[in-house]
């Protein structure tokens, strides 16, 4: 397009930027300081850059005025040329007529950005205009084209250049919002430090009056395992586990005699009306014969072993050798009763022991051993807490120089000085 135009070369000087080391407390007056500077700036040179803009408007109403004047010399040429002409010509007066407005009064942002869209919307149709009677104003109106073609360079490069400020005054904005954001996450993350060193010292002192407690508790128990009455309880303890051998060979003797009639028991156990309490008694002497070999039940076996004799000659209960089994019988209830004495022997001397044990038991120790597993099991879940906490510190800290390092790079869009913050 013929009314096109180029943007504005921007010139860009290096500095060396000086360096500054800064408390993590004066970030933010300087980034609210900075922040005041550049938009105070920005607003300036859009300002200025409207102020240059409004004489080319001025010079664009000028132009369309005496073009209005103008006849173009355009009665010596064909006829219908001159229409397009004639046309041409007015849709450019119209245009800048209409469009061709002074600019808004700039006091805030708000009124550039009210400005810029009245300057976007004028050059845009303005440049349509001109782009579709291009052929006219050349051929017809040449000493207009070139005049026309400067000031809409000149107006759009002013227009880009404020659409430049606009981007750099929002990046300016944005990266203020950022380091704020980051300065609040710091304060955060530092307030949560400061909690969770005060609950590692809270642990760490909780664990001590833990290792005290431990510590007496294991000499209480070291006190009460040194003394006689101990000493005793664990003499005792050796006899009564001594008694597992006893019984285990006297049960294993007499579980072996009446396995031999376990399958006339569980006959009569099916076949049988009892009543509630034997039946138990016989479920029982099945199962575990000798603990219910005593005195008391005496009677009640005695009685359950001639049934099953009873049973087996009359054919209600099926044996493979009713001989045998008769035999067996007999054996079991000629023994019956020094099984019994055995049986009742045997629980009268565990019985003695057991209660003589617990004359000597210190219930201190039960105590004790109770106070000190717990305490123990408290000082290493503790333990463990104070783990985790200085792992979320650890990282927490990190997080922090991570944000400080990355507020040390915005700052440096801000300004040439590279701001160092003491950490």
């Amino acid at each position: 397009m013929v009314f096109g135009w180029g943007k504005k070369k921007e010139v860009q000087s290096e500095e060396i930027p000086a360096e500054k080391q800064i408390p993590l407390s004066e970030v933010s007056k300087i980034v609210q300081k900075m922040l005041e500077l550049r938009t105070n700036q920005i607003l300036n040179d859009i300002k200025s850059i409207r102020d240059n803009t409004e004489p080319l408007i001025s010079d664009l109403i000028s132009i369309g005025n005496t073009l209005e004047k103008d006849n173009l010399q355009v009665d010596d040429i064909d006829k219908h040329i001159r229409i397009i002409v004639v046309r041409g010509k007015q849709q450019v007066i119209d245009m800048i007529k209409k469009d061709a407005n002074h600019l808004p009064k700039i006091n805030s942002f708000d009124d550039v950005e009210n400005m810029h869209t009245v300057l976007n919307q004028m050059l845009k149709k303005i440049g349509d205009v001109l782009g579709r009677q291009t052929r006219v104003i050349h051929i017809f109106a040449k000493k207009y084209a070139e005049k026309l073609k400067d000031i809409l360079q000149k107006m759009n490069a002013n227009n880009i250049e404020i659409q430049q400020l606009l981007k750099n005054y929002n990046r300016t904005k944005s990266i203020s919002a950022e380091i704020t954001g980051s300065l609040q996450e710091i304060d955060n993350l530092e307030d949560d430090i400061v909690k969770k060193e005060h609950r590692i010292t809270e642990i760490k002192n909780h664990i001590n009056s833990l290792h005290t407690k431990i510590t007496n508790y294991e000499d209480s128990i070291k006190k009460i395992h040194s003394s006689e009455k101990y000493l005793q309880f664990l003499e005792l303890q050796k006899v009564l586990d001594s008694f597992s051998g006893e019984k285990n060979q006297l049960k294993n003797e007499i579980n072996s005699q009446f396995t031999k009639i376990s399958r006339p028991l569980s006959r009569y156990e099916h076949v049988s009306s009892m009543e509630k309490e034997q039946k138990i008694l016989l479920s029982k002497l099945i199962e575990d014969p000798f603990g219910v070999l005593t005195p008391k039940n005496k009677d009640s076996v005695i009685l359950i072993l001639e049934n099953v004799r009873k049973g087996i000659s009359s054919g209600s209960i099926s044996v493979k050798d009713v001989e045998k089994s008769f035999s067996y019988l007999t054996e079991i209830e000629e023994a019956l009763a020094g099984y019994i004495a055995q049986v009742s022997d045997f629980t009268e001397k565990r019985q003695k022991i057991e209660n003589q044990m617990s004359a000597v038991r210190s219930d201190d120790l039960t105590e004790l051993t109770h106070n000190l597993q717990h305490a123990t099991s408290d000082k290493d879940d503790s333990e463990s807490k104070i783990d985790i906490i200085e792992s979320e510190l650890n990282e927490e800290r990190s997080t922090i120089s991570k944000l400080i390092s990355e507020i040390e790079v915005k700052l440096r869009e801000f300004s040439n000085t590279v701001y160092v913050i003491a950490k």
